[in-house]
Formats: C-alpha cells, structure tokens, sequence
C-alpha cells in the first residue's frame, strides 16, 4: 500500500495536480510517519504557493531540526514570504566550508587510486583500473542528497544577505555553494547574473571549481565526460572581455559536439559577446532568431532592447514593448521594453518612470538601473546621474559600466582627477573595453599629455577593429584621435584621420572646422575655406566655423596676391584656355564672404550614438576659445 500510495503522489505531482498529490500524501504520511513523506507533502504544498501552511507542516515533529532537507525548504518558504530574518536564523550564518573540495586535491586522489589499483591488479585481474572515490575526507561521511541540499542553504543564505545588501557575504555564501556542489546553478549563475566579481575573478573561480566530484552511474569515463560538458557550459557564462578565444572554444564544443548550436543558452552568450564587441546587427540577428522560437525569453531581452535601440529601430521597440508590457505585467523586462522606446524616441521622463518602475519590481535587475541612470545623463542633470550610478555601481561590483560611467559624467563636468580615478578603477576591472580606452584618452588629452592621449586612442580602435565592431562606433575615438594628433602638431596624419572620418559620411560642422583649422596649419587656406564652407552648409550659424573662415579668407586674399604676382593665375589661363573662367574663379576667391552669407543649410546628422563622447578642441593660443565634438551617451 505504501508503494502504491507514493507512485500515485509521485504521478500527480508530474502532472501538476496537487490537490490529489495532497491528499494521497497526506494519507501516505498517516500510515507511515516517515520524514521523507513528510518532506513530500511539504512539497506539495510549497508548489501551491501555500508557505505557511508547509511551514506548520515541517514544524510538526520538530522536522525542520532533523532533516537538513525539511530546513532547506522551510528557509525557502520564508524568503517567499519576505521573512528574511527568520530565514537566516533557520539557516545559520555559516557556511560549510569543511564540504569544500579543490580540484588539486580531486587529482592526487585519482593518481594516488590509480596507482593502488593498477598495484593491486598484479593480484587481482578484476580489480578497477580508475576508480572514483571522494575527494574530501569531511565528505566521506556526508550523504550526498544531504551535501546537496547543504549547498542549497548556502544559496539561499546568499539570496537573504542580498536581500539586505550585504553583497560581500552574499558573494562568499554563493561562491561557498558552488564549491560544496559544483552542480547548484542557481548560486552561479547568481555570480555571474549581478556581476558579482571581475572578469578576472570570474575565470580564477572557475579554476577553482571541482568538477571532478560528478558522479555518473559510477561510472569514471562518463562522469569524466559529464565534467567536462559542465566546465564547458560554465565557461559560456562568464565574461566575455578577459578571454573570447576559450569562450569561441567552448561555444563551439557545445555547438557541433553536443548539437547545441541552437540552444537559445548558447545562442545568448554569441550574442552578448557580439554585443560587446559593438557587432549591433549581428547581435539583433541571434537574438531575433531565439525570441522567433520562444517570444517571451526574459534572459535574451535585455541584450535584444539594447542591439534595437543602438540600430535606432523605434518601430519594432514600439510594438515589443505593447506585446510585453499587455501580455506579461508583472515582468520587470516588460517595463524594461518600455523604458528602453521611450528613451529612443526622446521622452526621457516617462523612460525614466518605467525604468524605476522595473528596478522596483526587480531591486537587482541591472539593466534597469543603468537605463534609469541614463535617463539623467540624458537631461544633463550630472548630479543625479553621477548618484544612480554610483547605486549601480554599489550593487554590481564585478562590472566596470557603472564605473566608467561615473567617469563619463565626472569627466563632462571637468572634474578631471575624480574622472581619472573612477576610469583606473574600471580599467582594473577590464582593461579591453574600447569605449574605456576611448574616455581615459579624452582624460589624457584635457590635461594635455597627448601621446598617452594618442596611444589610448589607437589601442581602442585597433581593438575594436579586431573585434570587427560596427564602423560607426568607430567615428568618435577616430575624430578623437585626430584632434590629439592636430595638438600634437601632427598634421599629415591628423588630416588623414580626418578624411578617413569624413568619408564614413559623417556630416558634424565641428568635424569641418577641426579638418580646416589642420590644413590652415599647413598653409592650406584655399582648402580650409572649401572645408569651412562645407561646414557652413550643415551649420549655417555655426560660430567656430565663421570664424575660421574669416581668418581663412584673410590669409587667401593674401595668397592669392601672391599668384598673380608670380604670374601662376595667367599659367593656369593659358592652361584652361578659358580666360573668363579663370577671372570668374578670381572673383569668386574676393568675394567669398558674401558667398559664405549664401551657404546652403545643410542637415545635421543628429544620430545618438553609445560609444560617443567627443572632447574639446582646445585652441586658444591662436583663438581664445575650444571647439567641442558633440557627445552623447549610450
């Protein structure tokens, strides 16, 4: 009867029918008052959302105290119930270190097995040739099950010190359950989620790990196997800054090994680390492809809003934001989407609005933090900005955005000294990031050491083009470059920069004016007018550009003296064969302040770009005041 009572509970709990799993268990449990059916009928109640009445159940006999599994979900219940203080005095504060096992130590044992066995094998021929046993004395004795449900605890001691902002401690419970149980995802992923440790720490743990304690149908070959397939998998979580020559290794093991090519886990980490090399469309096309099978994977979403609003698809982040905001309300990511369109198309209040709305359905939700931040940034108000950001920064202290943000803003307020410490801080933290590169450049060239200015600007584009970014993301830290090496009193190649920059069809009158104020370096009036006027027609009101262009003129009218001194305007008559053109041309180089009046008003390019922040042009031994490359922030 006992058997038949547990295969019925077991059977209506495969199907979700709890009411039935309850009543059978609650019978099974009469007859047998067995703490595992017990345990069960908790179970039950605990899938019904019914916390309290599964604690008064696993109080009953004291249960909660003599079985570690009737503890760990007890404490389960009280984190469901926001009752984190009860949770933690269930659970105790301390951690199981004793259970903790190295892999170091996981392979003396082997060797030390193996050696004894391949020994003992001389005398006897069925003797195993690698077997496995436990890799820790403390663990010998330690039911597996219960070593489970051990590290279990510690991630929920974890989820508790989170709840308080305790990250340090949660950070060490997390770390603690994944080296007790190389197997509890959920305190890794926890790790990596809230960007708890460096990108560096990151792969150090990993090392750290033993995954050698898999066990599988004791068997070593397949538990070898399984070991490595889960080392494999982890490697796919982690950062993808430090190291995408083992990330590409491991993606493409599981891809055509496993046949997990289209795994939307796998196809996730390809598109955050597309995300981080600036590669937008390709990003937006593997995330298209997991959200066309399954349209409300949460996990996918963020990096997917982030590539449509980088390519500027208002249209489609319009109806994905109607479609999870009217279909999933209680999902943060849903406001998320709205936040995210909003903030596209330019209203910053309401983007703002929902992003604290997610970030209050979520308090550990990043992207929403970072979206609210921005919002402020946005407006120009730096002292809010520079205040949410510092929370994220607070909360996620394993990345360096929140970091180099702070800098960002520190840096448009010309605070230099606190926008170089909180750019060290990031660059600690990564070290490959272009848009960083980028910043601690623009921070270089203010304070006027332009070659370190200039060797920042070249290792973030050549990174960049070694990552295969998008073209355009690298305008800004071209046109950055170019005006380090205009101060510098490199002009050849900062007017070679410069071409580059205007080719990519970039139409910004600053751009215009830095290129003509190069070439009036050089002697090159006639060609800086050209320039100018090109800048006059995008900006007709421009106030650098006329300037320039007065003085331009001055110097022209001087040369062109000069040619028909030396007899080269009659050369080139003679040359054209049209003497009329060559005297229209003439009178055109005289008159060319009344042409400027005339210019064409051109359209401004006036695309926000995330990886922008331009620097000013600081001239004024010659003009007493800067030009500024316009900058605007992801």
């Amino acid at each position: 009867m006992e058997r038949y009572l547990r295969d019925w509970r077991q059977e209506a709990l495969n199907r979700h029918q709890y009411d039935t799993a309850i009543f059978v268990a609650d019978k099974l449990l009469a007859l047998t008052n067995d703490d595992n059916d017990a345990y069960w009928l908790a179970q039950a109640h605990f899938s019904t959302g019914n916390y309290n009445r599964t604690q008064a159940l696993l109080a009953r006999g004291n249960l909660t105290e003599r079985n570690v599994h009737c503890r760990y979900l007890s404490a389960h219940c009280s984190i469901k119930l926001g009752k984190v203080e009860d949770a933690l005095q269930m659970l105790g504060d301390k951690n199981p270190t004793h259970l903790i096992t190295t892999p170091n130590s996981a392979r003396q044992k082997l060797r030390h097995v193996d050696v004894n066995t391949r020994a003992g094998a001389r005398h006897n021929k069925t003797a195993p040739r690698n077997e496995r046993l436990p890799t820790s004395e403390e663990r010998d004795g330690e039911d597996m099950a219960n070593i489970k449900s051990e590290a279990g605890m510690c991630y929920l001691r974890g989820v508790c010190f989170a709840t308080q902002n305790s990250f340090d401690r949660a950070k060490d419970c997390y770390k603690t359950a994944v080296q007790v149980d190389v197997q509890c995802f959920e305190a890794f992923d926890a790790l990596m989620a809230n960007s708890l440790m460096s990108p560096d720490e990151e792969w150090k743990f990993l090392e750290t790990l033993n995954f050698d304690s898999i066990n599988v149908a004791n068997n070593a070959s397949l538990s070898q196997e399984a070991a490595q397939f889960t080392k494999t998998l982890y490697t796919t979580r982690l950062s993808k800054y430090t190291k995408p020559e083992e990330f590409a290794s491991a993606t493409e093991t599981l891809s055509t090994h496993y046949n997990l090519g289209s795994n939307p886990d796998i196809l996730l980490a390809k598109a955050d680390l597309m995300f981080t090399h600036c590669r937008f469309r390709d990003t937006l096309a593997i995330t298209t492809s997991v959200l066309d099978t399954d349209k409300f994977n949460f996990n996918v979403m963020p990096v997917h809003l982030a590539s449509l609003y980088e390519l500027g698809q208002k249209n489609t982040l319009f109806l994905l934001a109607h479609e999870l905001a009217d279909a999933n309300p209680k999902e943060p990511c849903a406001w998320l989407a709205v936040g995210v369109y909003y903030l596209a198309i330019g209203h910053i209040a309401e983007a703002r609005r929902f992003f604290s709305k997610a970030s209050m359905m979520d308090p550990h939700f990043g992207p929403a933090w970072i979206g609210f931040a921005h919002t402020f940034a946005a407006e120009g108000e730096h002292d809010q900005a520079i205040s949410a950001y510092s929370t994220a920064a607070r909360l996620f202290q394993g990345t360096h955005l929140p970091q180099l943000f702070l800098g960002m803003q520190n840096l448009q307020l010309n605070n230099l000294a606190l926008a170089r410490e909180y750019l060290k801080t990031a660059y600690d933290l990564c070290e490959t990031d272009p848009l960083l590169l980028n910043e601690m450049g623009v921070v270089h060239y203010n304070e006027n050491h332009l070659s370190e200015a200039i060797a920042y600007f070249r290792r973030a584009l050549s990174l960049s083009i070694q990552n295969e970014a998008e073209p355009d993301t690298l305008i800004s830290t071209r046109i950055n470059l170019a005006q380090a090496l205009r101060k510098a009193e490199q002009y050849k190649e900062a007017l070679e920069v410069f071409d580059h920059v205007l080719r990519q069809g970039v139409k910004d009158p600053n751009v215009f004016a830095a290129k003509a104020l190069t070439l009036m370096e050089l002697s090159r009036h006639w060609d800086a007018v050209l320039v100018l006027h090109e800048a006059l027609a995008v900006s007709p009101q421009d106030p650098m550009a006329t300037d320039l262009l007065t003085r331009a003129l001055d110097a022209t009218s001087d040369d062109g003296a000069l040619l028909l001194e030396k007899g080269k305007v009659m050369d080139m008559m003679e040359d054209d064969g049209d003497i009329e053109e060559v005297e229209e041309m003439d009178r055109k180089i005289m008159k060319l302040r009344e042409i400027e009046q005339n210019s064409v008003a051109g359209r401004r390019d006036g695309r926000r770009r995330r990886h922008a922040q331009g620097m000013a042009m600081d001239d004024a031994s010659q003009f007493g005041e800067s030009m500024v490359v316009d900058s605007d922030e992801g």
